[in-house]
């Protein structure tokens, strides 16, 4: 039982223990059909608090931005993000709007594994999107140009290991895409090798626990440097083709979350001059 449902428990169970002792002091002791029925009304008391309770429950991550206005709730995991994202670095980061979020489901049962949220630096002044653009247009304009990031927060507790192979997973679908359009050479792909090796390593084989946020970090474009990928506190990579496609995977089609996908267009329907 957890934590959350405890004292409810306790106090319930109280009264019937108490319940039970006065009506035995009185020779009107419950007969074994009475107290089988208590089991389930005690139960379903317990359940109706909880789904009263997990209604407005809402995880806050960022204590400084905990405030009304501050942050946007995921309606799908009740998972809140910051509107405007600060990444700690020792090189600085600008701050990073939000852009959209959404939930990432599996299987037709659709269970929900994690909440994601797409940032950008929107003041780069690179992005000069005509607001005519098609939303698509916007979303590769956005990430071929500035910083972004994704906040990935895991709904249960899960593992580096699952979401790393899921992200691996994503990124050869998006070779094998790139290759069929014509958009990936033989010398792209031969030089994404290794930097997808290093991602693939980078991941520990320990838990993360549900509510923990994991940011992957796409940072602006450099001349004469590749774009460089960060793993918030597990490491970095450095190759234009992966480093974009990771980002990218999350909006081909109907992207890896849906919801996100359709958050980002409709937030970027009137952006761009």
């Amino acid at each position: 039982m957890s934590r959350l449902l405890q004292p409810v428990a306790q106090r319930l169970l109280s009264t019937q223990t108490l319940a039970s002792k006065r009506a035995f002091h009185s020779n009107i002791r419950p007969s074994l059909p009475q107290r089988n029925l208590l089991k389930p009304v005690l139960w379903g008391s317990i359940l109706a608090v909880a789904a009263a309770l997990s209604l407005n429950e809402t995880v806050h991550l960022d204590a400084s931005v905990s405030e009304k206005g501050d942050v946007t709730v995921d309606p799908a995991t009740s998972i809140a993000f910051p509107n405007v994202l600060k990444v700690q670095s020792k090189s600085p980061l600008p701050d990073f709007t939000l852009v959209g979020l959404g939930v990432r489901t599996v299987s037709f049962l659709g269970i929900k594994v994690y909440s994601v949220a797409f940032y950008a630096d929107l003041q780069n002044p690179n992005l000069k999107i005509p607001k005519s653009a098609t939303p698509d247009e916007k979303i590769e304009h956005i990430v071929r140009n500035t910083t972004c990031a994704l906040r990935i927060v895991p709904t249960r507790s899960t593992s580096y290991s699952h979401l790393r192979d899921g992200f691996m997973r994503a990124l050869q679908a998006r070779m094998v895409l790139s290759r069929q359009r014509g958009q990936l050479t033989q010398e792209e792909e031969a030089e994404a090798q290794s930097p997808l090796r290093k991602l693939k390593s980078m991941f520990p084989n320990t838990a993360l626990p549900k509510h923990t946020p994991l940011e992957l970090i796409l940072l602006a474009p450099e001349p004469e440097h590749p774009r460089t990928l960060i793993v918030r506190d597990l490491g970095a990579l450095h190759n234009d083709w992966v480093a974009r496609e990771f980002v990218m995977a999350y909006f081909e089609g109907d992207g890896i979350s849906p919801p996100l996908k359709k958050s980002v267009t409709a937030n970027l329907e009137q952006f761009g001059y």
